[in-house]
C-alpha cells in the first residue's frame, strides 16, 4: 500500500483496496510530510493517523487495534482513532488525516484534518 494509485483533483488520493488492510490491522502510506498509518477496525471502519506515537515516536502502524483505539507497540499508550488523542491519563495527539472508502477503495487526503498540526 506504499504507492499512491490515483489522485483526484480535490486532493484525495486512492491508496488501495479496503481488503488490502486486514481487520484490526494497519498499513503505512509514505508521504513527504511523514508516514501515515491507515487502520481498519473489525467493523471495517477506516482511520488515518500520523504513524508516530505522541509519547516516544513509536510506529502506531505496528500497534494492536482494538475497537476504535490502537495501542502503541513501545509503551502501550492507547490512541483514539477518531481523534488521534491519547487516552487518559496519558496526554498527546497524533495528527489525523481525512480518509474515506468508496466502492471498496480507500481514499486519503494528505493534509491533516481540521485543527491538526501535522506534527
Amino acid at each position: 500500500m506504499n504507492a499512491v494509485k490515483q489522485q483526484a483533483p480535490s486532493g484525495w488520493i486512492e491508496i488501495g483496496a479496503l481488503d488490502d488492510i486486514p481487520r484490526q490491522g494497519a498499513r503505512v502510506v509514505r508521504a513527504n510530510g511523514g508516514d501515515i498509518a491507515v487502520f481498519r477496525t473489525l467493523e471495517d471502519e477506516v482511520f488515518a493517523l500520523r504513524d508516530r506515537c505522541p509519547h516516544k515516536g513509536g510506529p502506531l502502524s505496528q500497534g494492536i487495534v482494538h475497537g476504535r483505539k490502537v495501542a502503541c507497540p513501545l509503551h502501550d499508550w492507547k490512541i483514539d482513532l477518531d481523534t488521534g488523542m491519547a487516552v487518559a491519563p496519558d496526554e498527546g495527539c497524533a495528527a489525523r488525516f481525512p480518509v474515506r472508502v468508496e466502492a471498496g477503495r480507500i481514499w486519503l487526503a494528505l493534509m491533516p484534518g481540521e485543527g491538526e498540526s501535522g506534527d
